[in-house]
């Protein structure tokens, strides 16, 4: 059974044709899942809807509470990709030991259609959570980070690893 746990970011944003602003209805995971025909397990549960540069640490408490009292070992978080890095630091810090915890996310809003990143960086993720070891890790662009060597590039919209010297 994989934890799938929502936290709202640009994932989840919906398109106003009024206003041309993004804002948040309901969670696109149910419907991505079904669309990508998933077969496993999963429990899904929706913890907030939020852009993660409104997200706080008391927002942060939040998914590491649910996480720390998850009776699963594979959590998958959508987030948004703003701060994703440090709430996946905030996770590691709360030492979640034995269970595997993947934060993914999309630079454009799977409502878009087929210019989102967000269905395969979905797939991503659920492959990635079934396969790698406990730990806290950023899976984006079809590859994984450990929360600690990982960073989002600002320039070209894409996360990398970090290089130590």
């Amino acid at each position: 059974m994989i934890q799938i746990y929502v936290t709202g970011g640009t994932f989840d944003k919906e398109y106003n044709y009024i206003s041309g602003g993004l804002y948040f209805k309901e969670t696109h995971v149910p419907a991505m899942l079904e669309r990508g025909r998933c077969t496993i397990d999963y429990d899904l549960k929706t913890l907030m809807m939020l852009d993660s540069l409104d997200m706080t640490d008391a927002d942060r408490e939040i998914i590491a509470h649910s996480c720390l009292h998850c009776p699963y070992d594979k959590i998958l978080i959508t987030h948004g990709t703003d701060t994703m890095v440090k709430t996946a630091a905030y996770l590691a810090a709360k030492g979640v030991k034995d269970k595997t915890i993947v934060l993914t996310g999309a630079m454009i809003p799977y409502a878009f259609g087929t210019s989102s990143d967000g269905f395969f960086n979905l797939g991503s993720a659920l492959a990635f959570v079934q396969t790698l070891p406990p730990g806290v890790y950023v899976v984006m662009n079809g590859r994984y980070f450990p929360w600690n060597k990982v960073k989002k590039n600002t320039k070209t919209g894409y996360f990398e690893e970090i290089v130590e010297n």
